[in-house]
């Protein structure tokens, strides 16, 4: 038997010299090493021995299975050695190839124009204000002077989940919440940016979907010369100290006088082009005083506070201030078009 240990040893030592490879080794140890491999047959012979031989064959056992477990964890931990230097090879990363630039994010042209118009009003004193998209019948249209059935609903084409609650037409109802909140508090003064929606057709300058910033200002001794004041300055702000603007009467229900507001045409200059339709002027806004009704409905007292309001569209003025033609590429997201304000200052 001690014969048969010897020939194993040095067969297996032998094979385990040209093995290569996780795998391999993996074989060669279930070969001579598992309960069903070639030691393990020859241990089975044990029994045949005598009491003599048996403490020496068992010793021998002992010494032929130290020596190819020690020769089986020398050659797994060669072989691991060779494969983490093969990965370390293949994967190599050569640090002084200078890096790959990732390209940078900017603004959307809809996003960076808000954000310009708030700053000018904050500038000028401004709050921000914000309330709920979904909005109550209440807050959208009786509050702002315009009670059931009135005729002026009309002109703004409304989106109703129930008969009392509807998608906000305009930013206007944060302007009746704030003045609520604020309990006949003066002065106040905010500007309520957000998105509004009415069942305009999908055109070149409509969409269902848009965005406002209106502003209100309420205290005391308020007058037509301050909205004016305002409103110069901001168009000034946003457009270049060239520009002017000019009032004309108009109507809305919430305010009284009411007015549009036109901006000098930046193309012309005022003297007259396809731009502005050869009258040197471009409609931006509309504008008022805050009719009394509304102000004794929030809570302030009309025989002490007076107040003005304007509302524009966002999208409007980005496309004056941009020369965009169609206010649906500002919702297609084509990165084509976005890119291009990349390098806007």
């Amino acid at each position: 038997m001690k014969e048969k240990l010897e020939e194993l040893r040095q067969r297996a030592l032998s094979e385990l010299a040209t093995r290569e490879g996780k795998e391999a080794l993996n074989e060669w140890r279930v070969q001579f090493l598992g309960k069903k491999g070639e030691l393990t047959a020859i241990l089975r012979g044990m029994g045949q021995l005598s009491p003599e031989e048996r403490p020496v064959i068992g010793q021998f056992v002992n010494e032929v299975r130290s020596q190819l477990e020690e020769a089986f964890a020398e050659k797994e931990n060669l072989v691991k050695k060779e494969e983490r230097e093969r990965k370390l090879r293949e994967q190599a990363v050569d640090v002084t190839l200078p890096g790959r630039k990732l390209p940078f994010g900017h603004e959307h042209p809809l996003m960076r124009t808000i954000r310009e118009m708030e700053d000018i009003f904050i500038g000028l004193g401004f709050e921000i204000a914000e309330g709920p998209v979904v909005e109550l019948d209440y807050y959208n249209f009786e509050a702002l002077n315009l009670p059931k059935n009135h005729p002026a609903r009309d002109m703004q084409d409304t989106f109703y989940v129930t008969d009392e609650i509807l998608l906000r037409t305009h930013t206007s109802p944060v302007q009746v919440r704030t003045m609520e909140k604020k309990k006949g508090d003066v002065p106040l003064r905010i500007v309520c940016p957000g998105r509004v929606f009415r069942r305009d057709d999908d055109d070149a300058t409509h969409s269902h979907e848009f965005t406002q910033l209106e502003g209100l200002v309420v205290d005391r001794n308020i007058r037509m010369s301050d909205l004016k004041g305002i409103l110069l300055a901001f168009a000034k702000q946003m457009f270049g100290q060239d520009r002017e603007i000019r009032l004309r009467p108009s109507y809305f229900p919430f305010t009284e006088p009411s007015a549009e507001v036109d901006l000098s045409c930046g193309s012309c200059g005022g003297s007259g082009c396809r731009v502005c339709k050869h009258t040197g002027w471009i409609e931006i806004l509309g504008a008022g005083m805050v009719h009394p009704r509304v102000l004794e409905m929030a809570g302030y007292d009309p025989e002490i506070y007076r107040g003005f309001a304007f509302g524009m569209g966002i999208e409007r003025i980005a496309m004056m201030k941009y020369g965009v033609d169609d206010i649906r590429q500002f919702y297609v997201n084509d990165v084509r078009f976005i890119h291009q304000f990349k390098t806007w200052s």
